[in-house]
């Protein structure tokens, strides 16, 4: 618990509200997307500006109290039970730098709002699937991109940054001035401290191809094997996943999709009608639901996924691939394709490679650029029986042990013990953060969710 005292000197230190449990304010601050992982601080500050930020953290450090931050909540993977949480969804400031070919963000805007700024400009940047989520703690989780085959990963694109750390200092970031926090914080999530804003490059934007072709459940064999052989050999100017979905029969859900197994390919492309339609010749052969392929406007972008946009709860877990052989194709039949009975309600099969295995301008701590594809499994607790769905996950990852080859931070799925944590990098970029965290947060202040521990609070790096 934090004393009230300290809480009185918190409120005078800061202009946003912080809030206690049961207090207006508390539970909107605290929220997390995915309503499965509830967070219970000590205090939730909701801060207004730069000196919210800096002073809270500084107030903490001072403390020793435990901090985390959180802005849009789509990536919270462990509840945080104690400590102050600093949310930063106020931090709206978008600018656009036409000159230099770049925009400026505050800790809370989303990658819809950026959009709506660029693509009227003729630009575009790398987004995820989802225009909803906060665009700097995507990037600084390394940012898998929609089109990540052509423009590599988000944090490749990252300019600088402005960072309170957890002393309290506020740091203007980029490879002159602070080369380790500049590679540690692109790849290293929220280990540390707050970013309030964030500098990336702009893309220029010309024709954009996209949609899905949704596929009935007889057909996931052939639209498994059809990919496998397709996806490898795509340009890099294409991106494409293919989706096993498993849907309840619920009145929200198209009629013709409720209680489905439907196959759906989600495809995008930097290019023209002549080019997508070559490209997704071999997928049309197959009998499909819906085809939606075909030219776009980029503003219309999130309907390549169509992800969820309210918050709903969910299990996951991601892991990258090296490869998918024949076997590998086979168990993931076995597990989730027709006749399996699974309680999961998704598995994506996402194609990795061109722009993602490039290294990147400057070293960051950004794992799966040897990877050949990522597996991402979905599960709705209690649905359709308690357990049923993590021993899902629990199998499937299991079996495609073999074929594992680490995590991506943003996919990665609850929090584990450090072991599980590890996964998300590679060993020589652990081993890196916790060297740099020792440097920065030897007090070990921000160690929720996908923390970090530093280096000389366990024996060794790898625990």
């Amino acid at each position: 618990m934090i004393e009230e005292a300290d809480l009185d000197f918190l409120r005078s230190a800061v202009r946003g509200a912080v809030s206690l449990p049961g207090e207006e304010g508390y539970a909107a601050d605290t929220a997390a997307f995915n309503p499965a992982q509830v967070h219970h601080p000590d205090a939730v500050l909701g801060a207004l500006d730069d000196h919210d930020v800096q002073a809270a953290v500084a107030w903490a450090s001072g403390r020793g109290i435990p901090l985390a931050v959180q802005a849009t909540g789509h990536n919270a993977s462990a509840p945080m039970d104690e400590g102050l949480l600093v949310n930063t969804s106020r931090l709206q400031e978008i600018s656009l730098d036409l000159a230099a070919g770049a925009f400026t963000v505050g800790a809370g805007v989303r990658w819809d709002a950026v959009l709506r700024e660029l693509v009227p400009n003729g630009l575009t940047a790398p987004h995820g699937s989802s225009g909803g989520v906060g665009v700097v703690g995507y990037t600084v989780g390394g940012g898998l991109p929609l089109m990540g085959r052509t423009l590599g990963f988000a944090s490749d694109h990252v300019r600088g940054f402005d960072v309170v750390t957890p002393d309290g200092t506020l740091r203007s970031v980029d490879p002159e001035t602070e080369p380790e926090l500049f590679t540690s914080v692109r790849g290293g999530k929220g280990n540390f401290g707050i970013i309030i804003r964030m500098t990336m490059a702009a893309v220029p934007l010309g024709d954009f191809y996209g949609g899905q072709l949704v596929f009935p459940e007889d057909q996931a064999g052939e639209a498994l094997d059809a990919f496998r052989r397709w996806a490898p050999e795509l340009p890099n100017e294409a991106s494409a996943s293919l989706a096993f979905m498993h849907l309840p029969d619920l009145p929200f859900l198209p009629p013709e999709l409720r209680g489905t197994a439907p196959v759906i390919l989600r495809f995008a492309l930097f290019g023209g009608k002549a080019e997508g339609d070559k490209l997704l010749e071999p997928f049309r052969r197959l009998p499909a639901v819906s085809d939606t392929a075909g030219p776009m406007d980029y503003l219309d972008v999130d309907a390549v996924h169509s992800d969820p946009a309210d918050p709903a709860p969910a299990m996951e877990r991601g892991m990258l691939l090296t490869e998918l052989d024949d076997a590998a194709a086979a168990e993931l039949l076995r597990q989730v394709g027709p006749g399996s009975g699974t309680p999961l309600v998704m598995l994506e099969l996402r194609v990795l490679g061109g722009a993602l295995s490039a290294e990147p301008p400057f070293p960051d701590t950004v794992s799966g650029r040897n990877a050949g594809f990522h597996l991402f499994v979905l599960g709705v607790p209690g649905l359709p029986a308690p357990d049923l769905a993590e021993a899902a996950l629990v199998r499937l990852a299991l079996a495609f042990e073999p074929y594992a080859a680490g995590s991506l931070i943003n996919f990665h799925g609850p929090a584990g013990d450090e072991l599980d944590r590890a996964r998300a990098w590679e060993p020589a970029a652990y081993e890196l953060l916790r060297n740099a965290k020792a440097d920065w947060d030897p007090q070990n202040l921000f160690r929720f969710g996908h923390a970090v521990p530093p280096l000389g609070l366990m024996d060794t790096a790898s625990g």
